[in-house]
């Protein structure tokens, strides 16, 4: 009896022994199918060594680098020039010279004036790399070397500026340009003048309590008030008379500016070469102030302050400009149709017009003084057509060519005056401090 349980107690365990190792078996095998199904079923590493979305990853943060380039920013001094700068650098005068040879034409350097700020790029050895000076808001030029080609690259950077549509309304206190300049609006006053030249005297005819509306456009980067646009409309009003001025294109995609009725407001020719206050002598005989004697005088003096610039009342090309005996510094312009105009007593001569030079009408050509035989500043202005002297304010406004709107056009251009006069009254759009441009707003602008 006692040997029979202890055979079976043997084989028990002899049989648990069998199990676990069938176990194991099975355990093995499942194993391997599960290896043979790992493309589907096996967790592994990827590219940075995640096995689990919810496992602590390791950022790697990479020492800065001690071998960074050099940037700083300079203020061009009195008496530099980008030569002096550049050579400073390092660079030779043969690399300087490569380099200016490319300024010109469409990358000349505009506005290089001490005060003015410009960034130097370097290696890390202190080799010179680029040269970024900002033109304007909306225009930065850089002169970058190549270390390879052992070239230079000159590019502009630009920035699109937004337009935006403002107004001025209001009534004069003393002079329109103190108006706008008191609205740091003062870019206004040449566009002002160009338009009104044939019908207003800005000094004599705009008085405290003229009212005006003016709608233009204003540049502008992100926050930044870039410059004045064009003006889309003005209205001063003289004595409760206005004077207007549209901004219209055509059909045909002409676009001009036009007075309520459909008439240009700008003619061939300026009546008014300078801004005067008063005409202190005729054209015809009069008593010279100097000689005492009665003579015939060519010309009609406009009384205006010594500095007063001077216009060219027509496209034309300057062919005498120099010194005249008693006609002092004096400037003669051909024009279109035989004319010439002769500018008398000038203090002195507009840089930008040379003698053989082209001018624009509206250009400034020189400068009201006294000089010659004068008793004070003023303007003796002259026009000759077909080599007869004529009464300027008569050939003036005889040569004017003011052309109309057609009658075809009129239905449209109304309807521009009416979309104007809306944006006038929309009080959303009125000039905004500088630090606040004005809101959008959609218009049919021409």
């Amino acid at each position: 009896m006692v040997n029979a349980k202890k055979t079976l107690k043997e084989n028990r365990t002899w049989l648990l022994k069998v199990i676990a190792a069938v176990a194991v078996i099975a355990v093995i095998g499942i194993s391997g199918v599960l290896v043979s199904m790992s493309p589907f079923f096996h967790t592994y590493d990827d590219e940075l060594g995640a096995t689990a979305e919810l496992e602590n990853v390791q950022v790697e943060i990479e020492e800065e680098s001690k071998l960074s380039n050099i940037t700083s920013e300079e203020t061009i001094r009195k008496g530099e020039s980008l030569y002096s700068i550049l050579t400073a650098e390092g660079l030779s005068p043969r690399e300087v010279h490569e380099i200016t040879t490319q300024l010109k034409g469409n990358f000349s350097v505009r506005n290089f004036r001490p005060g003015k700020s410009y960034l130097i790029e370097k290696d890390p050895s202190g080799c010179f790399l680029c040269f970024s000076y900002q033109q304007s808001p909306s225009n930065i030029l850089h002169v970058q070397r190549d270390p390879e080609a052992e070239t230079f690259n000159i590019w502009q950077e630009t920035f699109e500026y937004q337009s935006r549509v403002s107004a001025l309304t209001g009534t004069i206190s003393s002079n329109l340009a103190a108006e706008l300049q008191q609205h740091k609006r003062y870019g206004l006053i040449t566009q002002l003048q160009k338009l009104f030249a044939y019908k207003i005297n800005f000094k004599r005819d705009i008085q405290p309590g003229t009212a005006y509306n003016i709608l233009f456009e204003e540049k502008w980067l992100g926050d930044e008030f870039v410059g004045i646009g064009k003006i889309l409309a003005a209205e001063i009003f003289i004595d409760n008379q206005p004077s207007t001025a549209y901004r219209f294109t055509d059909s045909k995609g002409n676009t001009g500016y036009y007075d309520k009725k459909g008439q240009s407001v700008i003619s061939s020719f300026f009546i008014n070469p300078c801004n005067y206050s008063r005409v202190s002598s005729r054209f015809g005989y009069r008593t010279h102030p100097i000689l005492r004697k009665r003579h015939f005088h060519g010309g009609v003096d406009f009384a205006a302050p010594r500095g007063t610039p001077v216009y060219a009342v027509a496209d034309g090309k300057i062919v005498f400009r120099g010194r005249k005996g008693a006609a002092g510094n004096m400037v003669t312009i051909t024009h279109a149709n035989g004319y010439h105009t002769k500018y008398l007593h000038l203090s002195r001569f507009s840089a930008n017009a040379r003698s053989g030079s082209r001018v624009k009408q509206g250009q400034v050509i020189g400068y009201v003084g006294s000089t010659g035989r004068s008793t004070g500043p003023h303007l003796d202005f002259r026009v000759v057509h077909h080599g007869k002297l004529q009464n300027p304010l008569v050939a003036l406004k005889s040569a004017c060519k003011i052309k109309g709107l057609p009658k075809a056009e009129m239905d449209n251009f109304l309807a521009q005056i009416s979309v104007f006069h809306m944006q006038l009254e929309n009080r959303d759009i009125l000039v905004a401090e500088l630090s606040k441009p004005p809101t959008d707003n959609a218009s049919a602008l021409n």
